[in-house]
């Protein structure tokens, strides 16, 4: 079930919205069974295999925090939480990859390629594997409390506002709002604004952005000035599709009584790579950060294994993802970025150019990385960086600019996008508190997206893929 859909506005969420206030108690077991729903709903099957992982970490986390149980003992348990639930990751998400590969490895030597077994990929493992692995590595550091109820902990792993597509929601943060949250009228409301600011976001500028990127990619050969401009739109299109999704997804959480942590702080505003890790996909990057660039030394034994670590915790970031080289390239540029930023440290000259100067270098770095993101391939990816590059032959006038940059149901929401990209006030603080203007500005876009959703054809969240 998608957010932007009839279905879950107008039918799932209004009727989950009054049976859970009506409930006198049982809450986390209803939202379970309706997560379970939202969840299964178009590959019911997917909720046995979710379910499973969930049994596997609880179980897990029984014997890591048993009463006297040895240091062996708990490692033991830990393991083997990691390596169940990355297990099922790695079926699941790269096991055909793995296939086709192994298959390319054999016609280099003239062999014979095995049948590639397809494997459906369920929508968010990627998600709730890390959520329900930082339950049991938290459990092991004594850096949370064991839940006592399994409900309570499934309730966790498929709470249904970010399942799909994060943010990415550790059990430690939430963990006593399981057992007791307080339900407040203001951010009740705080939660519709920012749903509908996330809704807007979706439909009146990241649908219209993917318009117009989506031809410029698909062309063999675009000319200089369509390739900046798609990518241009694309960057936008990420942005606000994934941010107004973890926007909705906070806003939920605010109506059911939970405080997911912000997870975009205006990204394009960053002044060099590392800055903009600190802005996008922040749950993501934390993550990153607590659960594998520090144990695997972070910054603590020497220059060379910290770029190392960098590297290798970026080239992983990337291949989560998705089960792509396109991805791990992806994950190594800005690796090799993040790593050549801390050997330059900050007395290097790029700090002493003006502010706005290093914000263009940083968002030309971004772009080239998204277009990384956004190509199907390498092949693909290179032809399109040749493009930028003025290096296909076709760096005269364009073609896809007159046709959709005058189109005002792109020009429009390509200003909008412009401007709204390099602010620093974001959706999620502007609905933090509210005003009679803020109501009727919300009100408004609501009534807006809902009639622009009519026209628009089906286009779902781009991070459902990972």
């Amino acid at each position: 079930m998608v957010f932007t859909s009839h279905i879950f506005l107008f039918y799932f969420l209004p009727f989950v919205l009054l049976f859970y206030y009506l409930l006198p108690k049982g809450r986390n077991l209803f939202l379970l069974v309706v997560s379970y729903i939202f969840y299964g709903w178009e590959e019911p099957w997917f909720v046995l295999l979710m379910f499973l992982a969930t049994l596997v970490n609880f179980i897990c986390g029984l014997f890591i925090s048993r009463p006297g149980a040895t240091h062996t003992e708990r490692h033991i348990a830990l393991v083997s939480s990691i390596i169940a639930s990355l297990s099922l990751l790695g079926f699941f998400k790269y096991f055909v990859f793995m296939q086709n590969n192994l298959n390319s490895l054999l016609s280099l030597f003239g062999q014979e390629a095995f049948p590639v077994f397809l494997v459906s990929l369920p929508i968010g493992i990627s998600f709730y594997t890390f959520q329900s692995l930082s339950y049991t590595i938290d459990l092991y550091r004594g850096d949370a409390r064991p839940v006592s109820s399994f409900t309570d902990f499934a309730c966790y792993v498929a709470l249904f506002p970010q399942l799909i597509a994060g943010p990415i929601v550790r059990y430690s943060t939430i963990a006593d709002q399981l057992i007791q949250r307080e339900h407040r009228i203001d951010a009740f409301s705080s939660g519709v604004v920012l749903f509908i600011l996330g809704f807007s976001k979706k439909i009146l500028l990241a649908n219209p952005m993917g318009e117009i990127a989506d031809p410029v990619f698909a062309a063999q050969s675009p000319t200089t000035l369509d390739a900046w401009f798609g990518v241009v739109a694309y960057a936008f299109q990420i942005y606000f599709d994934f941010s107004a999704y973890s926007d909705m997804a906070i806003g939920l959480g605010r109506m059911f009584g939970f405080e997911f942590l912000q997870n975009f702080n205006a990204p394009y505003l960053a002044d060099s790579m590392t800055d903009f890790w600190r802005r996008w996909h922040i749950s993501l990057s934390t993550f990153l950060r607590d659960y594998l660039y520090i144990p695997l030394g972070g910054n603590r034994k020497g220059n060379l294994r910290t770029y190392f670590n960098l590297a290798i915790v970026m080239l992983l970031g990337g291949l989560w993802h998705g089960a792509s080289w396109v991805f791990v390239v992806w994950g190594a540029y800005h690796g090799i970025w993040l790593a050549f930023e801390r050997w330059r440290g900050k007395e290097s000259i790029y700090h002493s150019l003006p502010h706005c100067l290093r914000i263009l270098l940083t968002f030309i770095v971004v772009l080239i990385s998204w277009v990384l993101f956004r190509s199907t391939d390498l092949l693909q990816a290179g032809l399109y960086l040749k493009s930028m590059a003025g290096m296909n032959g076709s760096s005269g006038g364009s073609v896809l600019l007159s046709a959709e940059l005058y189109n005002p149901a792109h020009l429009l929401p390509f200003m909008a996008s412009m401007i709204l990209s390099f602010q620093p006030v974001q959706a999620f603080e502007l609905a933090k508190s509210l005003s009679w203007w803020k109501l009727v500005l919300v009100s408004t876009l609501f009534v807006i997206s809902v009639l622009s959703l009519i026209v628009q054809t089906f286009n779902p969240f781009l991070y459902y893929q990972f």
